[in-house]
């Protein structure tokens, strides 16, 4: 009796379907990529006091405080120039925007600005602050032409912490 083999051929393997894939894949995914310009503000970390040499400078050395029931603008060796307290939908950016407008025509050179967070402060508030101290809308009649920069370079610090007897 004869025994009948069976001859086995190796399986070819199908790969046309996904070089087909990958070539469709491919620029697809290259041609959607986002390659988007990320906005980053540079900040740097307020200059470490010096005492005698600060107080020999004459001119703005701008912070601002912001406290959970408003916003304290004053000048590092000057003291408080005002206190913004909050409005009932929040913080007052506009009034903010406009002592800032204020104190950028007395001190045109001054680029410069300190603003110190309270622990817990949040992230939206910290930004509308920066916002609001870094450039104001310019207004040509009823229509907003561009803006304006105000106090550009901006750091941020940790509030100092408040004390019973300093309040606001």
């Amino acid at each position: 009796m004869r025994v009948r083999r069976l001859h086995k051929r190796p399986a070819a393997l199908e790969v046309s379907a996904f070089i087909n894939l990958i070539v469709v894949l491919i620029p697809f995914l290259l041609s959607t990529a986002v390659f988007s310009r990320l906005a980053v503000l540079e900040l740097t970390l307020p200059p470490q006091s010096s005492g005698a040499l600060e107080r020999l400078k004459g001119d703005l050395q701008l912070e601002i405080v912001i406290r959970p029931d408003g916003l304290n603008v004053g000048d590092r060796i000057g003291g408080q120039i005002q206190w913004i307290p909050n409005t009932s939908s929040g913080f007052d950016y506009p009034s903010l925007a406009q002592l800032m407008l204020e104190l950028k025509s007395r001190f045109p050179e001054k680029t410069e600005a300190s603003i110190l967070a309270e622990p817990g402060t949040p992230y939206d508030v910290l930004v509308g602050v920066m916002d609001a101290v870094r450039q104001t809308p310019v207004a040509q009649g009823p229509n907003v032409v561009g803006h304006a920069d105000l106090f550009p370079d901006i750091s941020i610090g940790d509030a100092p912490i408040r004390t019973a007897q300093a309040g606001k």
